[in-house]
């Protein structure tokens, strides 16, 4: 079953997909009729222009398997509002100390920081109470708790700001940043794709495991190709085009993909993950359009 709107080509759908995932965070969080300077630092929050990538591949994959876009509506916002509140953490002065995110000022300095604090652990809060209001048969909501939870958690996103923080005191192995993005970035990829394979299993619609470990693959390679780009814009792209300080994070003493391989070494990586992850793909057909098209705007992004 493909959308309504399936003439049109991806890059038009995933437009309306990204107007459509930010309706439903604002309509979930207006709601809840939260108040006062709370209310003002979250819709801050959620509001900043972002890619919408995480959204955008829970989409892309219920076009691929047939879930209707009403049920994949609830996994992708919640994914994207756990991305924010690792965005707003991110960015406080314990961790990155960013003052700028989407060339914006980022929330704490917006506001301030113990508000920074709150909006993050609102929106985390948020995902899981979007997931258990979703309507669907309780069992999957048990699953796409684990399955965010898991992601979000010590052993995934946790982990991974664990171990970038500790590289500003150490050079890290490529093993070691490789691994730190999974769990930091890739881990989130990777799971939007799992709750919609657990969609497919949960309604008997007919996914095999096979095509569920295709897509598996396809999220770990495009998670780190998404990383290596972002690692090479940080070298080569402009405070304007990233939304944030470049050079950031040769500043902060992270290593990175750029820093360890080498510029022109990083986009060869960067490419062959590409490579990997659209061949993951081919058993699907133009059924796989969508994520065929977020694989190549991942690597192409100036920002």
């Amino acid at each position: 079953m493909r959308p309504q709107n399936s003439q049109m080509q991806f890059s038009d759908r995933a437009a309306e997909y990204k107007t459509r995932v930010e309706q439903v965070m604002v309509d979930f969080v207006c709601a809840k009729k939260l108040q006062g300077r709370l209310a003002d630092a979250v819709n801050y929050a959620i509001a900043t222009d972002g890619k919408r990538i995480r959204p955008l591949i829970v989409y892309a994959t219920a076009e691929l398997l047939g879930v209707p876009l009403t049920v994949a509506d609830h996994p992708a916002a919640a994914i994207e509002l756990v991305h924010i509140y690792s965005l707003v953490h991110d960015d406080l002065p314990a961790m990155d100390d960013d003052d700028l995110r989407r060339g914006e000022p980022t929330v704490h300095k917006q506001f301030d920081e113990a508000m920074g604090i709150l909006v993050g652990d609102a929106l985390l809060t948020f995902a899981f109470e979007l997931l258990a209001e979703s309507g669907v048969e309780p069992a999957l909501i048990v699953e796409w708790v684990r399955l965010l939870s898991r992601a979000a958690g010590a052993n995934g996103m946790i982990a991974g700001q664990s171990t970038d923080l500790e590289g500003e005191t150490c050079v890290l192995t490529l093993n070691e940043l490789e691994q730190m993005h999974r769990q930091k970035s890739g881990a989130l990829i990777e799971t939007g794709l799992s709750m919609i394979c657990s969609e497919v299993v949960t309604s008997t619609m007919g996914t095999g495991t096979n095509e569920a470990d295709r897509l598996q693959g396809f999220g770990h390679h495009i998670g780190l190709a998404f990383q290596v780009r972002d690692d090479l814009l940080d070298v080569e792209g402009t405070t304007e085009q990233i939304g944030k300080p470049q050079g950031s994070d040769a500043a902060s003493n992270k290593s990175t993909f750029a820093s360890l391989l080498g510029v022109e070494t990083a986009r060869n990586r960067m490419n062959q993950e590409l490579a990997a992850a659209q061949q993951q793909l081919t058993c699907f057909g133009e059924r796989a359009e969508g994520l065929n098209w977020i694989a190549e705007y991942i690597v192409s992004r100036s920002k």
